[in-house]
């Protein structure tokens, strides 16, 4: 068996990038390159959709072929599209071509992911992923920064030596397509071979066990509190989410804040996704050590009271140290938050169908993040920014309301039993 070294980190660097370079890059691009806000945050809130509908096409990938031959096969594919989309840049109607490929690759990495997650169970045993799971971690928000922050860094550089803004995009992404090529031919060689990384047949997967999945899931108690949970309560963040970006780079004329993209990439890109980091690996300490129930309220008060960040820098245009700082404390309360919503989609997932639940719940927090941002552009632009953010801290309210009714949810009244016991 090879050292678990030499891939583990290297595979979920590579199931991070093309995330955010889709999910969240994207939206730079495009706002830099002077797109409306509401078309740039209607069409990137679609490229949510492959991790919303990806639970369906899950048994294809344990049917067909190994997860080895998958992540090699995906990741020459996300080469590919990159290669593509740098090539998008310089045609006329670049908006449709890009965005083609950009959905596209999100189908391609929603699959990546699928993949990779089902090989590292199979080719590490329960001590080592038990292990690695924060090493695993650890790497994915690496890419997470080096997609959205370094990226950005090294786009605005080009353009500031060649002036051509959509050049500097077709530099970064091709790099992004070697980068891909790279892994593909490190994994090559280094990926194991497990012998339980073999095709699942499909008479062991029969249709009535992904319908008895979906029946459970929605007949369990408590379930209507349960979805609106899910629904509601990153509702803020969502809204949000898809106008951050144009906010930081539009002109102020236009009542953003005008940051370049090199400032742009330093400040969102790197220096808040590290107090994100932080924010999650606090989050994960405190959970473990005092529980759900007594950490959701301060822990869903964090994600949502920080949002009034953006109200400020609406109104008093501040200075870019302070445009950090606040993006770093909003980061790190969404960080605290958002550990509390995986811990209990985790939580909520129990029994012979576990799996399938987890996959069910979390294409349904997709979904609650892709339609609130589909709409998000357009009332941006009707409301202009500053009212814009005062009606997300409206939205922020209504998942707060949903808690005290999820605490009543079976499974967390069982979790405190235990946690009594000891």
């Amino acid at each position: 068996m090879k050292n678990a070294w030499t891939f583990v980190p290297s595979l979920y660097f590579a199931e991070g990038l093309p995330y955010i370079i889709i999910n969240t890059l994207a939206v730079a691009v495009y706002s830099s390159l002077g797109v409306q806000n509401d078309l740039v945050a209607f069409w990137t809130s679609w490229l949510y959709l492959p991790w919303v509908l990806k639970m369906f096409w899950g048994p294809l990938v344990d049917s067909k072929s190994t997860k080895r031959n998958w992540i090699l096969m995906m990741q020459v594919l996300l080469a590919a599209i990159f290669l593509l989309i740098a090539l998008t840049f310089s045609l006329p109607n670049y908006l449709t071509a890009s965005l083609a490929g950009f959905f596209a690759g999100a189908f391609i990495s929603a699959t990546h992911d699928i993949a990779i997650d089902g090989y590292y169970m199979l080719a590490l045993d329960e001590k080592k992923q038990s292990f690695f799971v924060g090493i695993r971690t650890l790497f994915y928000r690496l890419a997470m920064i080096y997609g959205s922050g370094i990226i950005a860094i090294f786009a605005g550089i080009v353009k500031n030596k060649t002036g051509d803004i959509a050049l500097s995009w077709q530099v970064s992404f091709l790099t992004a397509a070697i980068l891909f090529m790279l892994f593909f031919l490190w994994h090559f060689f280094c990926l194991p071979k497990p012998a339980e990384d073999m095709p699942v047949r499909t008479n062991d997967m029969p249709f009535t066990d992904f319908k008895e999945s979906f029946k459970t899931y929605f007949t369990q108690k408590n379930i209507i509190a349960i979805l609106a949970f899910i629904l509601l309560y990153r509702l803020g963040e969502a809204s949000l989410e898809k106008i951050t970006t144009p906010f930081l780079i539009k002109p102020i004329s236009e009542g953003a804040l005008g940051l370049s993209l090199e400032n742009f990439g330093l400040v969102k890109g790197t220096f808040a996704m590290i107090a994100l980091i932080i924010g999650n690996i606090s989050g994960g300490f405190l959970l473990a050590k005092y529980g759900f129930k007594k950490c959701i309220w301060p822990f869903a008060l964090a994600l949502t009271l920080p949002n009034i960040v953006y109200l400020i820098m609406a109104y008093f245009t501040p200075s870019l140290p302070v445009i950090a700082a606040l993006l770093c404390l909003e980061q790190f309360g969404y960080g605290l938050g958002f550990m509390a919503f995986t811990i209990f989609v985790m939580l909520i997932c129990s029994g012979k169908y576990k799996t399938s639940h987890y996959a069910i719940s979390t294409g349904i927090m997709a979904l609650g993040m892709m339609a609130p941002g589909m709409l998000s552009g357009k009332i941006q632009m009707l409301l202009g920014y500053k009212d814009f953010y005062l009606l997300v801290l409206v939205l922020s309210v209504p998942g707060l309301f949903t808690i005290p009714y999820i605490l009543k949810t079976p499974c967390l009244n069982n979790v405190k039993l235990k946690e009594e016991e000891n």
